[in-house]
């Protein structure tokens, strides 16, 4: 088992994010990303590492990129698809997908689970989390947040 997860918070029509940033900033959803992701490998395209205010905590960071990089050291870099693969074979922590859309649209079909932030709006976006058939997955729902507005939920996702 390659043990890949992703994480996303996503709007009504897969909607992600807008010139680089995120387009909802929850509190509540971004502690349930440090919650899954906190002690685990994160795995991201260059820029979702540049949009980082920093290297997150507790955290190791995998950049997946074609370029050739010069990187703080603590970061290691995988220059292919089967790269990051392998490293999942051969390592038995779960690795967490962060983003961004190019990384999620290549490794969407390799991802065990996903832990998804469905929220009840739409919004102007460039960036948008893949298209996936939900018959191929059983969903959970781990809570709601109806009180806020938006509404949310907290979903996990395991691949059938």
């Amino acid at each position: 088992m390659k043990n890949i997860s992703m994480i996303a918070a996503i709007g009504k029509n897969n909607e992600l994010g807008k010139n680089n940033d995120l387009i909802w900033h929850i509190k509540e959803d971004l502690q349930f990303f440090k919650e899954q992701t906190m002690g685990k490998p994160v795995v991201m395209g260059i820029k979702t590492l540049e949009s980082l205010p920093k290297l997150l905590p507790g955290r190791k960071h995998i950049v997946l990129t074609r370029r050739n990089l010069e990187l703080d050291p603590s970061i290691l870099i995988m220059h292919s698809k089967e790269e990051l693969l392998e490293y999942a074979l051969t390592h038995k922590e779960e690795l967490m997908i962060i983003g961004g859309a190019s990384i999620y649209n290549q490794m969407i079909d390799e991802a065990d689970t996903m832990y998804l932030t469905e929220i009840d709006a739409e919004a102007e976006a460039d960036c948008y989390f893949p298209e996936f058939n939900k018959e191929e997955w059983e969903s959970t729902i781990l809570c709601e947040h109806n009180d806020n507005d938006p509404k949310y939920k907290h979903l996990v996702y395991k691949r059938k």
